[in-house]
C-alpha cells in the first residue's frame, strides 16, 4: 500500500491514515472481494460472477440455483462455486445469504490462508464480529445460522468450531459490504473487503467507496478484470490526516445518523457534524419569505404532515401504483411548498421520488421542473462531490434532455460527469455512459444554436418515427448505507 497505512487513532478502533498528499479523484487503494455472494432475493436475476442484473441468465446445471451471463462468467466463477455446486446439492435446499458466504469465506481460508495478497492490511480473524453487542432478536437469528451453517457445511472439507463460525457470521453482519450492479444504482449482493473494513466512518467524509464490477467480456478468463472497490479521495488530504469514508446517508438528520451507526456498527458518533448538529436546521428549515421567516408552528406542522405522506407515497410506490404517487406527492407539494425551505429532507425526497416516477411515465416537463429543484437543494446539502449529488445531477440532466430542454440538459450532464470523474473514474460504466451522453448533449447543442427551429423539428420527427421507450421502473430502494443492513 503506498498510500495508507495502518495507525491506532484515540477514542477508536484501528484505522488507516495517508502517507502523503492526496487530490480529489485520486484512488487510495484497490481491493478485489475476499468473497462474496448473491442476496437471496437476487438469486435469479444477477449474474452470480460479474453482478450484473440481466434479463436473461444461464443456470448452472448441477445446483440449478447458480446463474451467469454466459459460459464465459460461468468459467470465470468456477473457483468460487465449485465447492459450492455439490454443497447446495447435497443439502438440497439454498441457505441464506449469510451461510453461503460464511462458507465462501472459509473454503478460501482453508485453501489459501489468511493472508491471500502483498496489499492485505488485516486478516478476517482480526476484524470485529461484536457477537457480544447483538440484540437478543439478532443473537437468535446468529444461533440459527450456526445450524444452519453446520448443516449445510461438507462433510468432506475441513470442519470448523462453532466459535470460529460465530465469529465470521458476525463478521459479515457488521462488515459485509453492499454490492451494487454494474450501473450502482441497486444493492444486489454483499462481500467482505477486509483493508475496507479498516477505514472509519465520518458524516463528512474525505473519501468515498465505488464498486468497479470489472470486465468479463473477455472470453479468456485471464483477461478479467475482477469486482473490487475502490477508495477515492474526494479532495485534498494531507499527509498523516485520517482516512473516512461515511457508512450511513448524510442526508439523515444527526440524531437519526447516530442510532443507525449505534444500531448497525455498535459505535457512538462524535464527527463534528454529529456533535454539533451541523446541517441539522438546514434539512428542517421554514421558507423565507421577504426577510420572513416562516412561524416555527407551521414548520413543524407541514413537517410531520409530509412524513405521513410520504408513508403513503411509499406504500403505493411499493404497490406498483405510480399514478397514486404522483398524485400524493403534487397534492403535498401543493400543501408544503410556502412553508418548508428548499433543503428540507422530506420536500427533497418528495422532489426525488416524483420527478423519477414522472420521467417513469414519460411527462418529462413536470420531472424537469421537480429534478432540477432537488438538485439545487442537493447543492446546499451534500459535499460538492458526493456522489449522490453527482448521480442526482445526472439523472436530472438526462430528464431535461427527454423533455427538450438541452441548453440546461447539456449543463447539468456536464456538471455531474465532472462529480462522477472523481467518485467513480474514467473508467466505470456509468462515467462511460454518462460521457457518452456529454457528447450526444454537446453535438444537439450546436446543432441548436445553429438553428432552434430545426432543431425541434428534427427531434420532433427522430420521437415521431422512433417513439422513446419507457423508463426503467423507479427503483424500491436505492442504496441507502454503504454496509449491508440485515
Amino acid at each position: 500500500m503506498d498510500n495508507v497505512e495502518v495507525f491506532n487513532p484515540p477514542g477508536k478502533g484501528r484505522g488507516l491514515r495517508a502517507v502523503r498528499e492526496l487530490w480529489a479523484g485520486d484512488v487510495l487503494f484497490v481491493e478485489p472481494s475476499f468473497a462474496a455472494v448473491v442476496f437471496d432475493s437476487m438469486g435469479a436475476n444477477v449474474c452470480h460472477s460479474c453482478f450484473r442484473r440481466q434479463q436473461k441468465l444461464h443456470r448452472c446445471g448441477s445446483c440449478k440455483f447458480a446463474q451467469y451471463c454466459d459460459r464465459t462468467c460461468q468459467r470465470a466463477g468456477w473457483d468460487e462455486h465449485k465447492l459450492e455446486c455439490p454443497a447446495i446439492k447435497a443439502y438440497d435446499k439454498v441457505p441464506n445469504e449469510s451461510v453461503r458466504l460464511a462458507a465462501r469465506i472459509f473454503w478460501r481460508l482453508d485453501k489459501e490462508g489468511s493472508i491471500v495478497s502483498d496489499h492485505q492490511l488485516t486478516t478476517i480473524d482480526d476484524l470485529e464480529d461484536h457477537v457480544e453487542d447483538l440484540p437478543e432478536d439478532d443473537l437468535k437469528q446468529l444461533k440459527i445460522d450456526i445450524h444452519n451453517f453446520l448443516d449445510y457445511w461438507p462433510r468432506n472439507s475441513k470442519p470448523h468450531n462453532v466459535d470460529s463460525i460465530s465469529h465470521i457470521l458476525g463478521v459479515i453482519n457488521c462488515n459485509g459490504f453492499t454490492i451494487s450492479d454494474q450501473r450502482g444504482l441497486q444493492a444486489v449482493g454483499v462481500g467482505i473487503f477486509p483493508n475496507l473494513c479498516l477505514v472509519n466512518h465520518d458524516c463528512w467524509p474525505n473519501c468515498t467507496v465505488i464498486l468497479n464490477n470489472g470486465n468479463q467480456s473477455a472470453v479468456n478468463k485471464m483477461y478479467h478484470s475482477y469486482r473490487r472497490v475502490e477508495l477515492r479521495a474526494l479532495g485534498n488530504i494531507k499527509a498523516g490526516d485520517e482516512i473516512t469514508i461515511s457508512y450511513v446517508d448524510y442526508l439523515h438528520l444527526s440524531h437519526e445518523r447516530k442510532k443507525l451507526l449505534k444500531d448497525q456498527y455498535f459505535f457512538d458518533c462524535t464527527c463534528e457534524h454529529c456533535t454539533n448538529r451541523t446541517g441539522d436546521d438546514l434539512k428542517m428549515a421554514g421558507k423565507v419569505v421577504d426577510d420572513v421567516k416562516v412561524p416555527d408552528e407551521q414548520v413543524k406542522e407541514m413537517t410531520e404532515y409530509s412524513f405521513e405522506m410520504l408513508r403513503k407515497m411509499e406504500k403505493a410506490r411499493l404497490d406498483g401504483k405510480y399514478h397514486e404517487v404522483v398524485k400524493i406527492c403534487r397534492e403535498c407539494l401543493e400543501k408544503i411548498d410556502p412553508v418548508l425551505a428548499d433543503t428540507h429532507i422530506y420536500q427533497l425526497r418528495l422532489w426525488s421520488t416524483i420527478s423519477e416516477v414522472l420521467s417513469y411515465l414519460q411527462y418529462f416537463d413536470e420531472a424537469a421542473t421537480y429534478a432540477r429543484k432537488m438538485v439545487e437543494g442537493y447543492q446546499k446539502v451534500y459535499h460538492p462531490n458526493h456522489a449522490s449529488l453527482g448521480m442526482a445531477t445526472m439523472r436530472a440532466g438526462v430528464t431535461h434532455w427527454q423533455a427538450g430542454l438541452i441548453e440546461v440538459g447539456h449543463g447539468m450532464i456536464c456538471k455531474a460527469y465532472s462529480i462522477l470523474m472523481v467518485t467513480h473514474g474514467s473508467i466505470h460504466p456509468i462515467t462511460k455512459d454518462l460521457e457518452a451522453m456529454r457528447q450526444q448533449t454537446e453535438m444537439e447543442l450546436r446543432m441548436f444554436k445553429q438553428n432552434e427551429f430545426i432543431y425541434h423539428q428534427m427531434r420532433e420527427a427522430a420521437l415521431k418515427n422512433q417513439p422513446m421507450s419507457m423508463q426503467s421502473e423507479p427503483m424500491v430502494e436505492g442504496i441507502k448505507n454503504l454496509f449491508r443492513r440485515k
